[in-house]
């Protein structure tokens, strides 16, 4: 068991993982021939000609993720009813033929154009389920087509920081299913463009498994192998060494990555999870659901649950028939960037010092202060419970505690928190697992003392940032 638990504090991330967990918030805009025909899944019969957004401003759009405190935003260029967001040369069904702009049009370009005007970073949807194209059904001929319109988006809109594909695989208008060549389609966007991540089907994000913006107590980032697999895992098992039999695990299972869990493992990767939800009931753009936009309680409670428990947090805005973010939306995503932005803008644990019960050689306790992701604290190898009293030098008021652990591992697996108070060590917050990074959000309390007690981690835990905040 030693050496399972050094294998898996050792699992590290790719840098593309590293960069998109960095961004932690970002957008996804569902935007199509859905939102005028006031459906979710279209049957790609439609028309094109209803597609006319006649006062479409990607600027807007854009705006709106800033105003929320987004570092990107994921578009859906092609949905499962087939029509394309761009002029696509392989397929009618898309804007060079439906009057917005005279068909001349590229809703692909104005969005990734606006994203990089604003400063923020761009990504794609394509889903491969098609319930237009006439060759789905016919694996190798649509697998050709699907990687043509996939390479249009991959070299034609500059940097692409997500391909995000979903998993439907439904009949197309042969009435037969696809063989998706999911092989090919990862080894295209790593030649096209290597510094994407591949969400969900792909090997790079996995979905958190549901669209509820449900998030688990410990999300683990270092999982068992066969979580990456695209393949149906509904009761597969695979033989171990001692002759028991280790669980193919989901996306929905509460528990993905503890001992408990890995301990029959051979092989684990870093796959950590992105929560997605968004701000209406539904995901395309619909004027009955005009009061029910999430409220900030309901948004908050998926921040503090994914940015705050080492996943990363993407929101869907569907704009309306005029090509904008509603009016609503817009007012919700100005509250909560303002009040993520009020809560975390200053760090009261700037000039704080601390004192560790057991530190090795290079990794001073004190550079959890400064700022830099790249420096962090840890105890000898093999020391596994260990303590942090951090001292603020002035009684302040606070109410967050945000930890993280260096970017290329995670190791907590559970720790507490104190104050202290009349000269006595109170219980202030106990938690599973940090990772990138986890927010401790409680009750406002006066210290000028703060201890962190690690009391499980594997091999040796690290910390890079100790953050305190009042909001």
């Amino acid at each position: 068991m030693v050496d399972l638990i050094q294998y898996a504090a050792q699992v590290k991330p790719s840098e593309r993982q590293v960069a998109v967990q960095e961004m932690e918030f970002y957008s996804f805009i569902h935007f199509t021939i859905n939102t005028y025909t006031d459906k979710e899944w279209g049957h790609g019969d439609e028309d094109p000609a209803i597609f006319n957004p006649v006062e479409f401003d990607a600027d807007q759009w854009v705006d709106s993720c800033r105003d929320a405190g987004m570092k990107g935003l994921i578009l859906t260029c092609k949905h499962h009813d087939g029509f394309c967001l761009w002029p696509s040369q392989y397929t009618e069904h898309s804007v060079k033929n439906s009057p917005w702009k005279n068909g001349q049009g590229d809703i692909v370009q104005e969005v990734a154009d606006a994203c990089r005007k604003g400063g923020i970073k761009f990504g794609v949807y394509l889903s491969p389920w098609d319930r237009h194209e006439q060759t789905y059904g016919d694996s190798p001929k649509y697998n050709e087509y699907f990687m043509n319109q996939l390479r249009e988006l991959l070299t034609n809109y500059g940097d692409i920081f997500c391909v995000w594909f979903d998993g439907a695989c439904g009949e197309g208008p042969n009435g037969k299913r696809q063989v998706y060549d999911w092989d090919a389609y990862y080894s295209l966007i790593r030649e096209l463009q290597p510094n994407a991540v591949t969400n969900v089907c792909g090997p790079d994000i996995r979905w958190c498994g549901n669209e509820a913006g449900v998030c688990r107590e410990s999300e683990w980032s270092v999982v068992p192998v066969s979580l990456r697999s695209n393949e149906s895992i509904q009761e597969k098992s695979q033989q171990v060494d001692d002759g028991e039999f280790a669980k193919r695990y989901d996306s929905t299972d509460r528990d993905l990555g503890s001992r408990e869990i890995i301990r029959h493992e051979r092989e684990l990767v870093w796959y950590p999870a992105e929560v997605n939800t968004s701000i209406r009931p539904g995901w395309f753009y619909h004027a009955s659901e005009d009061d029910k936009v999430k409220s900030l309680e309901e948004l908050l409670h998926v921040y503090y649950g994914s940015v705050g428990g080492n996943a990363t947090f993407l929101l869907n805005l569907p704009p309306d028939q005029r090509g904008l973010i509603h009016e609503n939306d817009r007012a919700r995503l100005r509250e909560l960037g303002d009040y993520i932005r009020n809560t975390f803008r200053t760090n009261l644990a700037e000039g704080a010092t601390a004192q560790a019960s057991q530190t090795m050689d290079g990794h001073d306790v004190n550079c959890i202060f400064d700022g830099n992701p790249d420096n962090y604290w840890c105890p000898e190898e093999g020391t596994e419970q260990v303590t942090i009293e951090v001292d603020l030098h002035a009684e302040i008021e606070f109410n967050h505690v945000v930890l993280q652990e260096h970017r290329y591992s995670q190791r907590i697996e559970k720790f507490e928190l104190e104050y202290e108070q009349d000269g006595e060590w109170k219980p202030l917050w106990s938690g599973t697992v940090v990772g990138y990074k986890r927010i401790c959000r409680f009750d406002n309390v006066t210290s000028r003392f703060i201890r962190l007690k690690i009391t499980e981690s594997r091999w040796c835990p690290t910390i890079s940032a100790f953050e305190v905040y009042r909001g």
